[in-house]
């Protein structure tokens, strides 16, 4: 175990690999298989970030990281980017996280390769921290250190075309999986827009369909669970649309919506085109 920061620490998952305790919360970042195999496996791959790069376009591609925490899932889609030839589509990284005190731990820590920080995304990391942005000639990555839902206020509408939903829990974190939350999030979602989340609770599935995405089944979580969840602005953009049969567990569920859901949520859910 490292010990570098007050509120942070490095520990073990049951793997081996490294992880980042938060303290106050009492949560891991990316337990179980550790921040490699995660981002890959639950953002980085399921996004299709290598293919969208690749489609000719004139404006970079936006993706915002909602959740920086230790910044494995942006390096991860930075090595990416970087790892395009020169006629690719630009990347616009854009993180969102209240602190980048665990970013720091894990640069500073013996462990930065295996969070995903090699010699040039340390670099890259390392100014992050230092200016608030690092840019390349293939990729520009920007952070807000804000309260999340007046960051994303502060975004200019249909700009996103990726997110990566990787906040603490709704236990640890309930404020940022609301339907005032994701609401916040739709109005950044332009055309063809996805979003990426390890969490397959039936309120935060419910809370994305209130706020007018259509939701699908994600991939597994490697150790942790057989679903994620993928939403998006139209079913058709989903390899697996959550069905009637979801709905019918919806409607038994005691604990199938947010505090802030609408009294006639169930309702407003029933008349999507997902599930007629």
């Amino acid at each position: 175990m490292n010990d570098l920061g007050s509120n942070y620490e490095i520990v073990r998952t049951r793997d081996g690999a490294p992880a980042m305790l938060d303290r106050t919360t009492g949560e891991v970042m990316h337990p179980i298989v550790g921040p490699l195999v995660e981002a890959a496996a639950l953002y980085v791959g399921p996004c299709q970030l290598a293919a969208r790069l690749a489609t000719p376009a004139s404006e970079p591609l936006v993706l915002l990281d909602v959740g920086l925490g230790a910044g494995s899932n942006a390096i991860a889609a930075w090595t990416v980017s970087e790892a395009m030839p020169s006629a690719a589509r630009r990347l616009e990284l854009v993180s969102f996280d209240a602190t980048l005190e665990p970013l720091a731990v894990a640069l500073d820590s013996d462990d930065a390769r295996a969070f995903g920080f090699d010699a040039d995304a340390s670099v890259a990391a390392h100014g992050l921290i230092a200016r608030g942005e690092h840019e390349t000639p293939r990729t520009r990555w920007r952070v807000h250190v804000a309260d999340l839902e007046a960051a994303l206020r502060a975004q200019p509408p249909e700009s996103a075309d990726i997110v990566f939903w990787d906040p603490f829990s709704p236990r640890a974190n309930p404020t940022l999986w609301s339907v005032a939350a994701f609401t916040a999030l739709r109005r950044l979602c332009r055309a063809g827009a996805t979003v990426h989340t390890y969490s397959a609770a039936t309120a935060v599935r419910s809370s994305l369909l209130l706020t007018g995405f259509a939701v699908g089944l994600g991939p597994a979580a490697p150790g942790r669970q057989p679903q994620t969840t993928v939403a998006a602005l139209e079913p058709g953009q989903l390899a697996a649309p959550l069905d009637r049969r979801w709905l019918e567990r919806l409607a038994r569920s005691s604990a199938g919506f947010a505090p802030d859901a609408p009294p006639d949520a169930l309702a407003q859910i029933g008349r999507l085109a997902q599930f007629q």
